[in-house]
């Protein structure tokens, strides 16, 4: 992460709170967010999940500028449950999951899916929405937004969206790390991206992408589901309505209105129509699953 000239390891770790206050051990590093730390009756929001958690030094330098770029609101106005996904490690540990097995696919994620896809028809620039009654099935699995699949009829849910530009670059490379986070809220972008580090391609050229958070609702690609109070209400509407529909089945970010991590939803061909990683508790199993899947599509 990038503040203000300064520079941070994220997720949290040992390397962080050096960096932020020159501490070396555990105890050190617990002792600072202790005496930063304040408690609350109920944790009703992010700004007080990360105080009660890490501290207004950790909240303000690297999540409140970040968080309500990406999320166009204030942390007050933002579910805690958006932050408590991120680990906090108090060991000299950079990785963001902690998961067995991790990686890149060899020959990327365009070739997975075209092998998930073989043998099935496949229909592109074909907006399913302006032509619900052309296609006829005897159970439907629609991953679109499940507000648009009923007309909005209850209103719009609402999502955040990201607009990227990418620029190829006449230099070997742009950054220090694949990803840096840009926390401070005067820089109009969350992050820049450099994607040369995730391949073993050796370049004098580089490309990079930065990302700027946008509406994702009416104009723009909706990405995240913007899961306060006033959009959740308004998404268990639709999810009672849609009981009404045995034969459609609603899943993903859209379907669902709920964030996913690409991991955590798995396809499984002799199961339901998407398989959930909160059905699986045991890390192992999970992992056996998805290496399986993926050996099923070589």
């Amino acid at each position: 992460a990038y503040y203000k000239g300064e520079i941070y390891d994220l997720p949290f770790n040992m390397n962080t709170f050096k960096q932020m206050w020159g501490v070396e051990t555990k105890e050190e590093a617990l002792k600072m967010i202790q005496n930063q730390t304040m408690e609350f009756y109920c944790i009703n929001n992010l700004e007080e999940q990360c105080l009660s958690t890490v501290g207004y030094d950790i909240y303000g330098k690297l999540i409140k500028g970040y968080t309500e770029k990406q999320w166009g609101r204030d942390c007050k106005y933002l579910p805690p449950s958006i932050i408590k996904r991120i680990p906090i490690r108090f060991e000299y540990n950079s990785d963001y999951f902690d998961d067995p097995y991790q990686g890149v696919p060899v020959h990327g994620y365009t070739y997975i899916i075209e092998k998930m896809l073989e043998g099935i028809e496949v229909i592109t620039d074909y907006d399913y929405l302006k032509h619900k009654g052309e296609i006829k099935c005897e159970h439907l699995v629609f991953t679109g937004p499940i507000d648009e699949f009923f007309d909005c009829k209850f209103g719009h849910l609402e999502y955040r969206s990201v607009r990227f530009e990418t620029e190829l670059l006449n230099q070997e490379y742009y950054q220090d790390n694949s990803v840096i986070n840009y926390t401070d809220k005067e820089t109009p972008y969350t992050r820049i991206i450099e994607h040369k580090y995730f391949t073993d391609i050796k370049s004098d050229k580089t490309i990079v992408t930065f990302e700027y958070p946008v509406d994702g609702f009416i104009n723009n690609e909706p990405y995240y589901p913007i899961n306060d109070k006033k959009n959740e209400s308004l998404y268990k509407q639709y999810k009672e309505y849609s009981k009404n529909f045995p034969n459609i089945t609603f899943g993903g970010r859209l379907g669902d209105y709920k964030y996913y991590n690409m991991d955590e939803v798995v396809p499984y061909k002799n199961a339901k129509p998407f398989y959930f990683v909160e059905d699986v508790d045991d890390k192992e199993k999970l992992a056996e699953i998805i290496i399986n899947t993926v050996k099923g599509l070589k």
